[in-house]
Formats: C-alpha cells, sequence, structure tokens
C-alpha cells in the first residue's frame, strides 16, 4: 500500500502542474502527460491486484476472469479525479479516455504508446495487460448467454411483465412476441404457483408455434415491506345520483337486491359504474314486481324510496333512487303494494365497512407501532383538536426499535417522506416532511423504505425459498430482489444448487443505497464463477437514493457493469404512459432513448402494451444508429 501512496502522491504534484501549464510548450506538455499517464498506469496495476485480493475466496481455483481483471483496473482508474488529464489530453487531440470502460488498460496503453511515438524519450514502456477478446465482444456474448438472440436487426431485448390476464392466452403472449418482446418477467409477489405454470406453458407452446424463443424470468418478491391493515371503517353504503350542470338527477342511484348466493358473482353494470349489491331475504325477493317501492329511513333519519326495475338474474333485482341514500347494516325496509304501505317488514343483509385511509399534511407526526394490530388515522375531539395522532403499523414485525432519529422513512413508494422523530416504548415518532399542499392518503399495502437503516434481514425470505423450489424447474433466469452483497449472491447460488438449478442466470436487482454501495463487490464477487446481469429497479433507488441522486447512479451503475462485461436491464416506468393509458409523453421517450444502451429494457405490463413495444422498438433501432454505449456513431445528419 505505501508504493500506491507514493505514485498516488506523485500524480497528484503533476495533475495540479496541468492546471497552470496551459500555456506552456508542447513538448512540455506532452512530457508532462506522458509522465502523469505512466504514473496512473502504475498504480492502477498495484491498486487493481490490491482489489482482488479478498475475492479470492469467491473463486475455487483463484483465478479471475478477464473480466473481474478490468472492472478491478476500471475501479482503480475511477478513483482519480481526472477532469484535468481529460481536457489536456483533449487539447492535444488524443483520446481522453471517457470511453475506455469495456478496456481500460487497453485504451490506456494506446495512448501512452501514441505519446511515446509523438516525443523523443528515453522511457520503456512495456504492455502487461493478457490479451483476450475486447470487452465489447465478452459483453455481448455474456447478454447473449442471458437472454438469447433478439429477434429484430436492433441488439437490444425487451422483457415484458406477465401477470393472470395473459396466462392462457397464446393470440396476446404471439402479439407480443411478433412486436419485439423477447424475454418474459413472472414477479412472484403476485399470483400464485399455478398462474405461474399456465403462464410458462402458454409461452413454451407459442415458442414452439413461432419458432421465437422467450427466456422467462422469475422474480422473487424478497423482503418488500408495506404498510399494514388499517382500521375498517363506518358500516355505511352510499347509493349516489348524478345530477347535470342544472342540478337535475341526470344517472338515479342504483343497487341490487339478491339471494345471498349471488353475492359473490360478477356484479352487472348497467352504466358506467359497477352496482353494489345487498342481500335480501327470500320472502322479500319472491314478493318484489316491476313498479313496487321499498321504503326506509337511512342512516341519516332520511326517509327514502327504492323503485323496482326489474329482475336481472334469478335472485337478482336491480332498484333505483332518485335521491341519495347512505345504507347502514341490517336496515329495515317496507314494501309498498296496491299504494298501500304493508305491515309487512324485512331486515336487509350486512354492509361492508368503509375502506378507510389515512390522510396526513406536511408537518403532521405519525406513529409508527410495533404494538398496534392494524393502523388507524388520526381522531380529533368536537372541536377539531388532535386527540391521537395517526397510528401506522407494517408488515416487518419489530421495526420501530431498529430505527434511530434523524433516519428517513419514505411511505408509498416515496410519495410521502417522512423522518424519525423520536423512539420510544410505544414506537417511532415520524415527522411529515414530504406532502402535498392538499395532503396525502396512506392506503394498506403500500412500500415502506427505510433508506438510512440497516434492517439486517436473511437474504432470502420464506416465501423466497418456498417459490425457488418450484420456478428452478421453470425459470431461465432468476431475479433477486433486494440483495445487497456478494454473500446474499452466494446464499442464492447454494439454494440454487439444492434445487438443482445452479446453471440458472441470476438478475441482481439493484435498488437500495446498500446494494449501489456494494455493487463492485457482488460483480467481483459472482463473475468468472456464475453468469450475472444486473438490473437497475428504478422504483425503490430513486425512493433510496433521491431522484436527483439516482439520474447520476444508474449511469454509474451502466458504466461500472460495461466494465465488469455485465449485461444489464433498464428497468421501471419506460414508456408507462402509453403502457397504462395509451398516451405518450415526450419525458418517457427520452427516457427511453437512454434505456436503449442497456442489454435489456423492461416494460411493465398494461392494456396497451403491444403500442409500447413498437414504440420502444422505432426508439432503439433509431438510438442504436447514433450511439453505442458512451460511444456517439456519427451517422449521417438528415440535415
Amino acid at each position: 500500500m505505501n508504493e500506491i501512496n507514493l505514485v498516488t502522491d506523485k500524480m497528484t504534484v503533476i495533475q495540479s502542474k496541468h492546471v497552470k501549464a496551459d500555456h506552456l510548450s508542447t513538448d512540455m506538455c506532452l512530457n508532462e502527460l506522458l509522465e502523469t499517464l505512466l504514473l496512473l498506469y502504475d498504480e492502477i496495476t498495484l491498486d487493481a491486484q490490491q482489489r482482488l485480493i479478498p475475492f479470492r475466496r469467491y473463486y475455487s481455483d483463484g483465478r479471475f476472469s478477464q473480466s473481474a481483471h478490468n472492472v478491478a483496473h476500471y475501479l482503480a482508474f475511477r478513483q482519480h479525479d481526472l477532469r484535468s488529464l481529460q481536457s489536456q489530453l483533449a487539447s492535444v487531440g488524443l483520446s481522453s479516455l471517457g470511453r475506455a470502460e469495456a478496456d481500460v488498460m487497453s485504451n490506456l496503453e494506446a495512448v501512452i504508446e501514441l505519446l511515446c511515438r509523438s516525443i523523443p524519450t528515453e522511457q520503456p514502456f512495456c504492455i502487461t495487460a493478457k490479451a483476450g477478446h475486447s470487452g465489447h465482444e465478452v459483453l455481448a456474448t455474456n447478454s447473449q448467454n442471458l437472454f438469447g438472440n433478439p429477434h429484430t436487426v436492433h441488439n437490444s431485448h425487451i422483457m415484458v411483465t406477465m401477470d393472470a390476464s395473459v396466462a392462457c392466452s397464446a393470440q396476446h403472449i404471439r402479439a407480443m412476441l411478433s412486436h419485439g418482446m423477447t424475454c418474459a418477467r413472472i414477479n412472484c409477489a403476485h399470483d400464485e404457483p399455478a398462474i405461474w405454470e399456465k403462464i410458462v406453458n402458454t409461452i413454451r407452446e407459442v415458442e414452439i408455434e413461432t419458432q421465437k424463443r422467450c427466456k422467462i424470468m422469475f422474480d422473487l418478491a424478497g423482503h418488500k415491506i408495506r404498510t399494514g391493515k388499517i382500521q375498517e371503517g363506518p358500516e355505511v353504503l352510499r347509493l349516489k345520483t348524478r345530477k347535470d350542470e342544472l342540478g337535475k338527477v341526470a344517472q338515479p342511484a342504483r343497487l341490487i337486491l339478491c339471494h345471498e348466493a349471488y353475492i359473490s358473482e360478477e356484479v352487472v353494470s348497467v352504466s358506467d359504474q359497477p352496482l353494489p349489491k345487498l342481500i335480501a331475504p327470500d320472502d322479500l325477493l319472491a314478493m318484489l314486481k316491476p313498479g313496487q317501492v321499498l321504503h326506509l329511513t337511512d342512516i341519516r333519519h332520511k326517509r327514502r324510496q327504492l323503485f323496482v326495475e326489474k329482475m336481472i338474474a334469478s335472485g337478482q333485482w336491480l332498484l333505483k333512487s332518485e335521491k341519495s341514500i347512505y345504507l347502514g347494516s341490517n336496515m329495515t325496509v317496507s314494501l309498498e303494494s296496491d299504494g298501500n304501505t304493508s305491515n309487512a317488514t324485512f331486515r336487509l343483509g350486512k354492509v361492508a365497512p368503509i375502506a378507510q385511509a389515512i390522510q396526513v399534511f406536511k408537518g403532521d407526526l405519525i406513529l409508527l407501532s410495533d404494538q398496534a394490530s392494524f393502523s388507524k388515522p388520526a381522531s380529533y375531539d368536537e372541536n377539531g383538536h388532535l386527540d391521537q395522532p395517526a397510528i401506522l403499523t407494517c408488515t416487518l414485525a419489530g421495526i420501530a426499535e431498529r430505527l434511530e432519529v434523524g433516519q428517513a422513512v419514505w411511505i408509498d413508494d416515496g410519495k410521502i417522506g417522512t423522518m424519525v422523530e423520536k423512539v420510544g416504548s410505544d414506537g417511532a415518532w415520524l415527522r411529515v416532511t414530504h406532502a402535498k399542499n392538499k395532503g396525502d392518503l396512506i392506503k394498506p399495502d403500500k412500500g415502506i423504505n427505510f433508506p438510512d437503516t440497516h434492517l439486517d434481514l436473511p437474504a432470502l425470505s420464506c416465501k423466497d425459498l418456498s417459490d425457488l423450489s418450484f420456478i428452478s424447474h421453470y425459470a431461465d433466469l432468476i431475479g433477486f430482489s433486494f440483495v445487497e452483497s456478494a454473500a446474499d449472491i452466494e446464499e442464492l447460488i447454494g439454494h440454487l444448487h439444492q434445487n438443482a438449478a445452479g446453471h440458472l442466470p441470476i438478475i441482481a436487482k439493484i435498488e437500495t443505497n446498500r446494494a449501489v454501495k456494494n455493487l463492485p463487490d457482488i460483480i467481483l464477487g459472482t463473475i468468472g464463477k456464475h453468469k450475472l446481469g444486473i438490473m437497475i429497479a428504478r422504483g425503490d433507488l430513486s425512493v433510496e437514493l433521491g431522484s436527483a441522486r439516482l439520474t447520476e447512479i444508474q449511469e454509474e451503475i451502466m458504466w461500472l457493469c460495461e466494465a465488469a462485461h455485465t449485461p444489464v436491464i433498464w428497468a421501471t416506468q419506460v414508456l408507462e404512459t402509453i403502457a397504462k393509458k395509451g398516451g405518450r409523453s415526450r419525458a418517457e421517450f427520452t427516457d427511453a432513448g437512454m434505456a436503449a444502451r442497456a442489454e435489456c429494457v423492461m416494460l411493465n405490463k398494461g392494456p396497451y402494451i403491444l403500442d409500447a413495444l413498437d414504440a420502444l422498438v422505432q426508439v432503439v433501432m433509431l438510438m442504436n444508429e447514433h450511439q453505442h454505449k458512451k460511444f456517439s456513431r456519427l451517422r449521417a445528419l438528415h440535415w
């Protein structure tokens, strides 16, 4: 290490001269540049050797691949601030080393050799880098091993998320393959093994029919921490009319009364809104006829009428009201017959409780509790003063005691920001720091992120281990959610071998702050012994890092993976507006243009996924003509 420090000190002195040497003679400038580059070369060589030593334990033969050596050189290379050196090289027409990721030492050697030929020097320079395939050739081979051959002339692959809606739809999968999909993603956080198997079988059938290969990635759910259930609200069913601009009823409120056996059947829709159902006793249903009227007093003590329209199916009647009604559970109704209200009354069934949400504003306090069995909104006294702050629970037991004052907690995938203000026996008190001016709603089953807290969770959850035993027989790729270290990868490799699936490549999903910090270790501990890909999972990652920081980090991950000759999947909300709504966003097309530099781009499911596929293929083809990674191809401009 003393030798490395000595070289570093010399470099610092020489680089400081460069800043003041803009007007020196060309020979002096070139000589100093050569001296700086030779020192840089020596330091990278020594530093890379030191970096690789801790990772020998991951390799049984102790031998590192060409990719491992290159990424070690790249990490050593990029620990320096080379901005002044870049400017000096550019000023004399030499490579600025700004595109050296795939072959660090070869690029550096080429510049040094040119300098040695340009100026008289007695300094010997011996090329020590090992000969091998170019870095881009290795990366292309690794990409092909993971994703197979592209279906179209562009080299990028497109992954699309699958769900139950396509489980048996060969037509839809056939269409996606014809529109450019080369990989399918199955998210193990949703659906169940029976659905996953149907999806796989349908894809395999379409593959045989179309002769187009489609790799399948099973994405392990991981430890996704979510908000807990919220205390149920009052049992109220609101039947609401729709009025026009003049306040007249344009559409009455409607309700279906039915037998208990039909309550869970698909709701019949008379308009564009789904209709609520309520259980009615058999004797009432038997007496109903079109034109009859039910009289009742709703929970606001308002007298209301329900008019019988028609029978829509056996045991199911459609009713309407010209006024809004608030129904409660077990309400009493009376049936009017021949213009007279009969003495016979009937009791309707139970009304489902209102699903509640917790409304929060910037500055509010929330209690994140380990003791409460469910979340509940804040309560206020009769004067509107706060009586009890909102209580929030989450799916990870004992979370409050792991938090420290000043740490950030983000709720609903980053929509609501909070800071730990106090930790006590009752839980952690969170102060809301980010929310809309009109407030935000916290709903159950929404993601929670703890970017400043080391949660020390096992690499694989119990569900992950259970899913592995199933998906090992069907997967082409394994997506590893919330991976954070090389040891995590080792653990997954071990479980894959236990399931006779040690050959399956691993896609490490980088979605936490800790994963970003440990990414060099994850790569160096894996490449050369197991097939690896990296997914930039920008959803959780933007919450962990912040949106501004994400724009920088996603670039750094791309560069590091190129140096490691490791394929990248660019994921999260690519052309989301098209896929979900059929609309188009200029910002999303710009993002898709950036994504084209990755080996694979992931689209999420949506009703307009074919349109999104067409758009992405078009963007990728255009951008690949202009740029490969950081290289501008300089295709002729249309002007």
